[in-house]
This record gives C-alpha cells, structure tokens and sequence, in this order.
C-alpha cells in the first residue's frame, strides 16, 4: 500500500535495518542535483509538478489570503456544526475553494489528485440529517480525503496514481470508505501519492504519479513531501481537509507524517480493513489516520476499526478494537510509563539527535522512565526476508484486486500494467523505471518456499526476536526513535534520500506506531515515533498524546519556494 524508503511500502530506515533499495539489492539512491517541482513556468507535459504561476523569492512565504479553516481540528468544526457556526456544506465549499486556490496553482501543491463531484451535494444531506436529530457517527459532517488507493464506489476514481487505471470505478466501496460514510464523513476527493505506493523502482521520487505529478511540501515547496501518503500528509499539513487517510506497507504513514508535520497512526495490521485497497503486502499493508492533531487521528482511528469480512485479518482485530479511543486523551499519559530509546534509529542528522533528545528530556520530565536499548540484532536482519515476501505478495495480491475490478478493468494483472507502462514510456517512464514490478513479476506463487521461509523470517525478526523480546525484556510500555530526516530537496533525476528512519520495526512485524511532530530543523518539521506491541494502540495514544500537550510543536506550513541557505 504505502511506500517511501523504498523498502516495502517506504521505510525510511537508515541506521541498522536495511533500506528497501538495499534489500531489493540495488543500492542506495544518489543525492540530488537537480531540483524539480518549483514555482515557475508552466507543468511540463510529464506532470512533474512545476507550478504556473511565479512566487515569492527564497525564504519568503508565498503571500495567500487568510482561510478561516487554517489548523481548525475536526473538533472544533463538529462543536461549530453543533453550536450553528459553521455546516458540513460551507465547511466543503471552503475547502474545496481551498484546494482549488493552492493546490492546482498558486503554490500548486498537487497534493489532490480529484475532488469528488457529489461532496457538496452529500455535505448538505448530512446537514439535514443533523438538523432531523440524527448524526451517524463520530465523523458527522467531516471532510476526509482519502489516498488514491483506497477504493470508492462513486464518480471518482480509483488508480494508485497509475495511467494505467485511469477512469478505473471500483464495483464497491473499500471496507475505509465504508466505515467513513457510516461515521457520516464527506470523502472530499483522492490524494496524490507514489505511484503504486512507491513500490515500482529503486530510483523513485516520493510524491510522484502519473496521473498527479510531484507533489510538494508546503513548508518549503522543492522539497519531498515523502511517500507514498505524499498527498495525505500534504493536504492535511495545508488545511484542505478535517483530515486524510493514508496507507502504509512500511513507512508510508509516519514518513510523510514526519515531512509534513502532522500526526499520523499505524495501526496494528487487522485493526483497519484492508478490503478494496491496491494493495502491496497482506503481512504488512494497512490504511490509518493522518491529521494535525492527536486527537483528530484519535477520532478518525475510532470511525475506522471493525469486523469486515471481507479482509480475514479483522477477526482478530474486531476481538481487540474500539470504536472510540479518546478516553486514551491523558494528558499525564506519560507519568510512570516506561520508554525505551531505539538507539540503531536515532543517529544519522545532527539537527534531528538534538530535538530528539529535548524530546526524551520532556518525557522524564514528565514522569516517564527512558532507558537506552542496545542494537537489537534481528531488527538488522528483517530487512531481506520482508522485502523477498513483499515482491512476492504484491504479484499475487494485485492480480487479485484487479480481478476483483471485473472485465470493465483498464488492465488486468500485473504484466499487462507493465506493457502499459512500456507503451505510455514518456508519461510513465519520463523519470524511473519499473524494475520492481519487473521483479515481481518474475516471481511464482505464494506457494513456493521461498516466499514461506521469508514470511516465517520476516514475522521471527521483527516480532519474536525483535519488538515482544526487546519490550519484554526491558519492560516498556513503548519504543520511540526520530521518525526520519528533515525533507530533502525533490530530486526527479536521482530520486530520493534519507539520512535516518525508524519505521521498519513497526511495519514488518505489523504493529501499532504513532508519529508526532517533535519540531523543527530550520523551516523542515520533523516527528518523533511512538511504537509497541500488537493491540496496543491505547498506551501510545496516551504517551503521544501527553508529549504532544506538553510541546505544541504543530505549526502551519508557510508555503516558502525554496530556502534561503
């Protein structure tokens, strides 16, 4: 589903686990020359993302009108929907208003790829239904957008950002967007993303698809907002919606949490339906909130969880869920909690050790007990085995879900989306290739021992000898390392570059991980993580949600074209 270090769905670990690059054994991408996605002169043909319109010099913001919305929570908008400030019908007018201000010119963020046609019509439904004494969820009114792998059944489209699904209409809606409507959200539109959740080369851009171009990030625009949930974590930094749904196979939630400055929530695989999402990995893929504040993704979280039968993984999910996690909102969550350091993961940028550290400071000040843990030695060794099972399940679980589209599908397996690509090369291949579908491609059943004995090690690495050894061990209540790097600049020539990254614990061995801005490196926000052991998504919510009240660190993106270095 989600990807951006390029390793399974986008880890961004550079410290002792491997780099998706590396595990795919192709090393590492180069650094940058050549920055593209600016401000000036007109979006080339190849939808690289360069904006329309003329801004600002370096270091200056880019000068844009007030907009009432700016950093309102999903809170505070259903208290005024409640109260008559505000309805669900002039809340998405003001954001789609929004995106259409910023997002398409202007700054030309690029972060939504399609608004949909019918949110105005449905916000006005749901402010009658309100105005009868009925609200449907916990959601009533809210506009959510969702990333453009998550399927809906309504006049928008579903692509993965691909060409090769251009106009492609699910026959259903995906198990997310089902829980959504239920909780009476208006899906706002589809967010741009890496195409194919950055799982199509070892030379990508974050942020980049065919069918949305480079995205940016609104705090300084030349630079990466990280992927694949590039556009989520973009639109939600920029308040164009109450709050976006991401997906991650590794990283590609927290990553572009940590680029863009805002919260986002991994949670356990099989807490959130993974139905009728273009999948990378059923071991590792899951969709979760991302929003500007703990408690909004709190929120958001609680709308999405439950049985769904069409995705087995929520039995055991359904057993552990809730449908509301904001009695977790402590704000002395983090007295007499226990926190272990992930020391491998918190080196690697010197800016980003010393807010860390300032970080870990707040936490004992606040009644936590941190203690260092050593290199843990199978989290240096799950890299391999997970990007092995990833290849293979991304064949297998893609062929299935283009099957599942019915002959209507624009392509219908993974090699005919290669010859697609091959065919449409100067909109599809102007940047990097596709050697990782190649790779899949080449690969048998899921059947064979080979991908078994990788799912067996994967799952021994990252779990047994890995994230339930180290917290038994240790006694923890939680784990935390730096989310990653500052943004660097967006680079179509090179692709991507990260200098440290900590998600890969989290994502393989499918547990909970919480990230949450921790400050800034010059213009550039950056997250600490918060992760732990499977179900336990309420301890971090108090131990996030307590460092969060403490710091405040949220700010709004300025919207600078580049910085003034």
């Amino acid at each position: 589903m989600s990807a951006e270090a390029r390793n399974g769905s986008g880890s961004v670990d550079s410290s002792s686990s491997l780099s998706r690059r590396q595990f795919l054994g192709t090393g590492a991408a180069a650094g940058g020359a050549l920055v593209l996605g600016g401000v000036e002169g007109c979006a080339p043909a190849d939808g690289s993302g360069a904006g329309a319109s003329t801004g600002p010099e370096a270091g200056v913001p880019w000068p844009l009108p007030s907009f009432e919305l700016e950093e309102v929570s999903i809170a505070d908008l259903l208290s005024g929907m409640e109260s008559g400030r505000w309805n669900s019908e002039e809340v998405t007018q003001l954001y789609i208003d929004r995106i259409a201000e910023i997002d398409g010119q202007g700054p030309n963020l690029r972060s939504v790829i399609e608004t949909n046609p019918e949110a105005v019509e449905i916000a006005r439904s749901l402010d009658e239904e309100r105005a009868a004494g009925s609200v449907r969820g916990a959601l009533h009114g809210i506009p959510i957008l969702l990333k453009d792998n998550i399927a809906t059944h309504d006049q928008m489209t579903t692509t993965a950002g691909s060409l090769a699904l251009e106009g492609s209409i699910p026959p259903e809606d995906s198990g997310v967007a089902r829980k959504l409507r239920e909780a009476g959200a208006v899906l706002l539109g589809k967010a741009n993303l890496s195409e194919w959740a950055n799982f199509r080369s070892t030379r990508s851009s974050s942020g980049w698809s065919g069918r949305g171009g480079q995205c940016k990030n609104p705090y300084v625009l030349d630079r990466n907002p990280c992927g694949s949930s590039s556009g989520s974590g973009a639109a939600a930094a920029a308040s164009l919606c109450g709050a976006a749904i991401g997906t991650e196979t590794n990283g590609s939630i927290v990553c572009p949490s940590n680029a863009n400055g805002v919260v986002g929530i991994k949670p356990t695989v099989g807490l959130v339906s993974r139905s009728r999402i273009i999948p990378i990995s059923h071991t590792q893929d899951t969709a979760g909130p991302m929003a500007r504040t703990v408690r909004d993704a709190v929120l958001v979280l609680g709308a999405l969880t439950g049985l769904d039968p069409e995705d087995p993984a929520t039995t055991a999910g359904a057993e552990r869920a809730e449908t509301d996690y904001t009695p977790y909102l402590d704000p002395n969550g983090l007295q007499g909690a226990r926190i272990g350091v992930a020391t491998q993961y918190s080196e690697g940028h010197e800016g980003v050790e010393d807010l860390f550290q300032a970080a870990l400071e707040v936490m004992r000040g606040a009644g936590a007990t941190v203690v260092d843990i050593p290199e843990v030695e199978a989290w240096g060794r799950m890299g391999a085995p997970s990007g092995r099972l990833m290849r293979y399940e991304f064949k297998a679980d893609l062929n299935a879900y283009l099957g599942g589209l019915g002959p209507q599908a624009p392509v219908k397996s993974l090699e005919e989306i290669i010859s697609f690509n091959e065919a449409n090369a100067d909109r599809e291949l102007p940047w990097f290739q596709q050697e990782i579908l190649h790779q899949c491609q080449e690969l048998g059943p899921l059947s064979e021992p080979g991908y078994q004995e990788a799912l067996a090690e994967a799952m021994r690495l990252s779990r047994d000898e890995g994230i339930d050894v180290v917290m038994a061990e240790h006694q923890l209540d939680a784990i935390v390392a730096p989310t990653g790097s500052p943004a660097w600049t967006t680079d179509l020539i090179n692709g991507d570059r990260y200098h440290m990254g900590s998600s890969s614990p989290a994502a393989i061995s499918g547990y909970p991980n919480i990230s949450v801005p921790m400050g800034f490196f010059s213009e550039l926000p950056v997250n600490i993580s918060i992760w732990g052991r499977a179900w336990t998504e309420p301890d971090l919510i108090r131990i996030a949600y307590a460092f969060e009240q403490l710091t405040n660190h949220r700010r709004s993106p300025r919207f600078i074209p580049t910085l003034d270095l």
